[in-house]
């Protein structure tokens, strides 16, 4: 059992080496990372579901089937608890980007569930991306209600001296950016970390086993058992991972609507 354990320890190395986004093209700063394959692949699943979704509803209101009914239930979620719960009488002119931000993070974070896959939202470059759409979003919403020079002044509260209302304004500027930085880095961390916690229990489950299939003693036997047990650890975690990757995508979707708000309130 010893052994079990050094040969997971000897192999932790090597498996948060496999999470670096490495180049296929060019390299990782400019080029086209392993990451990125990934993504474009839930991209490119994203608009086929869209596609196949429409054409069971050309011609009806209703939808008929469970690919069908599960689609228009996400879609109806998308548009009453993000948008219209959150944004109130403007939600319908936010649904479309806010309804594209979550299912891009939702099919990017599920695109790693499948075996030997990778998630198109594991790599700081991709989140950050889809963390800046909706950076320069909800700042272009707040630009086009109030002006630049409007939004800008509309970062510090009214009615209080003017050293402290310059304090909160320099706070509130520096809040603002911070949105962009905690968006991308919130969505990583859970997915990094989510795929390295299995990938930690499949090396357990492989370690444990391989000495009872090398030689079946006795001892090899209950070494073996404990894999049972890993493995069922590892199916645990990866239900719970099923549920992380729909709330990373609903929380991502939910600060920005709440970021739009905030953006379009006329309260200083």
């Amino acid at each position: 059992m010893d052994e079990a354990f050094k040969q997971v320890t000897d192999s932790l190395g090597e498996l948060l080496d496999s999470f670096y986004p490495a180049a296929i093209v060019g390299n990782t700063v400019v080029g086209l990372t392993v990451y990125i394959v990934y993504f474009i692949l839930a991209m490119y699943a994203m608009l086929r579901v869209i596609s196949l979704y429409e054409k069971k509803m050309e011609g009806t209101l209703v939808p008929h089937g469970v690919f069908a009914n599960i689609v228009d239930a996400c879609m109806q979620f998308v548009a009453n608890d993000l948008c219209r719960g959150v944004l109130g009488e403007t939600w319908t002119k936010h649904l479309p980007f806010l309804g594209t931000v979550f299912f891009v993070v939702l099919f990017g974070n599920y695109i790693g569930m499948l075996p030997t896959w990778k998630p198109g939202t594991g790599s700081t470059g991709i989140t950050g991306a889809v963390a800046f759409a909706s950076f320069v979003y909800f700042i272009g919403v707040g630009v086009k209600k109030k002006g630049a020079w409007g939004y800008i002044k509309s970062l510090a509260p009214k009615d209080v001296m003017a050293p402290i209302a310059l304090l909160v304004w320099v706070i509130e500027v520096f809040s603002t950016f911070l949105r962009l930085i905690t968006l991308a880095v919130r969505l990583f961390c859970n997915m990094f970390a989510g795929h390295l916690v299995m990938g930690v229990f499949a090396l357990m489950c492989s370690a444990f086993v391989n000495p009872m299939l090398q030689q079946f003693t006795l001892a090899n036997l209950g070494t073996g058992a404990m894999s049972v047990l890993w493995m069922l650890m590892l199916l645990i975690i990866y239900a719970v991972e099923l549920i992380v990757c729909f709330v990373q995508a609903y929380v991502f979707a939910l600060l920005t609507a709440v970021y739009v708000k905030l953006a379009e309130s006329d309260e200083e």
